[in-house]
């Protein structure tokens, strides 16, 4: 088996046909069928279903995939990190941020600091929510994450960074006064119909959860991924929302909403470092993550200093 065999089968099965693939890899059509058979006698595994729609993956071909993707990501970077010895860290570093949580308001000053420090880095940063992660990460595609802490997942580790109290986020008009005491209990939040995200992710499985414990119903309006789109729904007044009060503070900083800590019971959710835990970072991504621990490390100790 040749890294050369690897990249065309992986090829193959993104293009979903042997005769796409012959063409963008301008090889010819016998040729890279001869490859694959060969992966196959090698293997002692079919790899491809093959029919008039194209080609797709055998069970054994899919796990054939997964790690080629990792084995050719490798190759790479051992290539840029030899051809890099020696000079400041460099490359395309990609990080996914939790959407509804402290951390996305670190984003700027990622962008900033890595930038700073390291201006042959080229971050690619998305939101996105912890649920999704797993295969991203470990297939290669994302570098690292700070996401919602899902549980433990074969593949990916969890550093846990930050915990946060979820609160309850609502426009004044529908709610009336706030409590002096700035705390709503879940049984009350009940009584509201709730965005949020798709069952997939952390945070909705923490909120159902804490409604489960206590015999509550959950009254769902719609799900929703977009954070832009979450706060115009509020502001349209909607409905309302459960997130930790960082997001919400910066979201919903104006005057007409009231962010209030759930109580009885108290509902957490953790942020936590995800990579991967088979294959090493690259010298651009361990960079980084350095960047992303110091600035962490610097919001927790403001956070408790007040």
């Amino acid at each position: 088996m040749d890294t050369r065999k690897l990249a065309y089968f992986v090829q193959i099965v993104d293009s979903g046909s042997i005769t796409k693939a012959a063409a963008a890899l301008h090889v010819a059509q016998p040729a890279l069928s001869q490859q694959v058979s060969a992966l196959e006698t090698d293997l002692k595994q079919r790899l491809l279903i093959r029919s008039k729609q194209g080609v797709k993956p055998t069970a054994a071909g899919h796990t054939l995939y997964r790690h080629a993707q990792s084995i050719l990501r490798l190759v790479e970077q051992a290539r840029q990190d030899v051809a890099a010895s020696g000079a400041a860290p460099s490359g395309r570093v990609s990080i996914a941020i939790a959407p509804y949580s402290m951390a996305s308001s670190l984003t700027p000053r990622i962008i900033g600091e890595v930038g700073r420090r390291y201006p042959d880095i080229v971050l690619h940063v998305t939101e996105i929510y912890g649920g999704v992660l797993s295969e991203a990460i470990k297939n290669g595609r994302l570098d690292m994450a700070l996401i919602y802490e899902p549980g433990p997942i074969r593949g990916v580790q969890f550093t846990t960074m930050i915990v946060e109290d979820l609160h309850f986020v609502v426009n004044a008009d529908r709610f009336g006064a706030a409590p002096d005491n700035g705390e709503i209990t879940l049984e009350e939040a009940a009584g509201f119909g709730l965005f949020l995200p798709e069952k997939i992710h952390t945070l909705r499985q923490v909120v159902e959860g804490g409604f489960d414990s206590r015999g509550l119903k959950l009254q769902l309006v719609g799900e929703v991924e977009s954070v832009p789109s979450l706060a115009r729904l509020l502001r349209a007044d909607l409905g309302a929302t459960i997130m930790p009060k960082s997001a919400a503070d910066a979201l919903f900083h104006e005057e007409d909403f009231h962010v209030l800590r759930i109580v009885d019971p108290a509902l957490q959710c953790k942020i936590a470092l995800c990579t991967p835990d088979h294959d090493p970072l690259s010298e651009a991504a361990s960079a980084v993550l350095l960047v992303l621990k110091e600035m962490l490390q610097e919001m927790l100790s403001n956070k408790y200093a007040r």
